[in-house]
């Protein structure tokens, strides 16, 4: 994690914009109807990235959505006719929440490649990139913003993808070009007749795009534990999350557990939600090479089990999104953690509406 780009523009009044953005969230194709034989798990064999190998250059395991359907699949927890396949965002989508001067720098292949941290990315045309790079990351997004449709039908939904805590309306950095979780809620808004969100961040690392998205949104609630000594110290986006709870490099799995039980105690007497956003990150585990903490792979899957009894507590939908993990380990874990609810009856991945 690191490099960072940002991008400015005179935006419109407030009110024009906020008609603008209402009206490209009713006309966009992303919310659309499934099947009752399908779960609400959603995926596409273009989540995975792989542009020529260089993907291999930074930590992220670029193929990790797809080996974690793999895995459920593989076992026979999942059928794979019965997952969800979204649509991906078009411009018009991402102008929900992304001015066109920040759509227009990923024109440049060398912008790109200082989002994602790939250098070599920069040599590449960009037509490449934008077939290669950026298509899985859109395929992603419409993911995400189809998880909080079905999640309001269903109960919950899990996006294999999605998660790009780092990129903000204007800026995108750390592996996240684009803000996925702002513009699932922006389409909550509008679409679900939705006000009061509550995003549960427990990537390792702090979720600034969406803290600075929402910095003035009283309709949104943060709760964001993370490591305050790495990437990406952003301590203005800091100020906007209303329960933060920071760790410090190597925090073990007890005292994890222990902090985000009396966060789940602070948040319920603060905030009512009426949805859900989790942002799962496996880069907590122990060995992380970027999350520098110390959880166990049995400590990930408590975790989100404990998430998801908090949302089932509160009668609240549930949207999780896999977000960043930079082992090879981090599919299984997640697919563990998947089976997990399955078995403890908090998601059902054989039948539909019963949740």
């Amino acid at each position: 994690m690191g490099t960072s780009l940002s991008s400015r523009s005179s935006p419109p009044s407030i009110e024009s914009a906020e008609v603008l953005r209402r009206n490209r969230i009713i006309s966009s194709k992303l919310y659309f109807d499934v099947n009752p034989s399908k779960v609400p798990v959603i995926y596409s064999a273009s989540y995975d990235i792989a542009a020529f190998g260089l993907e291999k250059l930074h930590p992220f395991d670029s193929s990790k959505w797809g080996r974690i359907c793999h895995f459920l699949t593989k076992e026979g927890v999942l059928d794979k006719n019965r997952i969800v396949e979204p649509l991906e965002a078009s411009r018009d989508d991402l102008l929900v929440v992304h001015p066109d001067s920040y759509l227009d720098c990923l024109k440049s292949s060398v912008n790109v490649s200082m989002i994602i941290e790939v250098p070599p990315v920069a040599m590449l045309p960009n037509c490449l990139v934008q077939q290669k790079v950026l298509h899985p990351f859109r395929m992603q997004v419409g993911g995400s913003i189809l998880a909080v449709k079905l999640a309001k039908e269903r109960g919950w939904a899990i996006n294999i993808g999605g998660g790009f805590h780092h990129c903000s309306a204007a800026k995108g950095g750390g592996f996240c070009v684009y803000a996925d979780i702002t513009l699932c809620i922006q389409h909550a808004f509008v679409r679900l007749n939705i006000s009061r969100v509550m995003i549960i961040d427990l990537d390792a690392h702090q979720g600034n795009g969406h803290g600075t998205d929402f910095s003035d949104d009283q309709r949104v609630y943060i709760v964001d534990m993370y490591n305050s000594q790495i990437y990406p110290l952003d301590y203005e986006a800091r100020r906007y999350i209303d329960q933060k709870i920071e760790l410090l490099s190597g925090t073990r799995t007890k005292e994890y557990l222990e902090l985000l039980d009396k966060a789940f105690e602070v948040a319920s007497n603060q905030f009512v939600p009426e949805l859900i956003v989790y942002n799962a990150g496996t880069d907590i585990l122990d060995g992380d090479p970027l999350g520098m903490l110390k959880i166990s792979p049995e400590g990930v899957v408590m975790r989100d089990e404990k998430v998801f009894r908090f949302a089932k507590e509160l009668n609240v939908p549930i949207v999780m999104l896999t977000s960043g993990g930079y082992m090879k380990s981090s599919a299984r874990v997640i697919a563990d953690s998947i089976i997990n609810l399955s078995t403890k009856s908090l998601i059902r991945l054989s039948s539909t509406y019963n949740g």
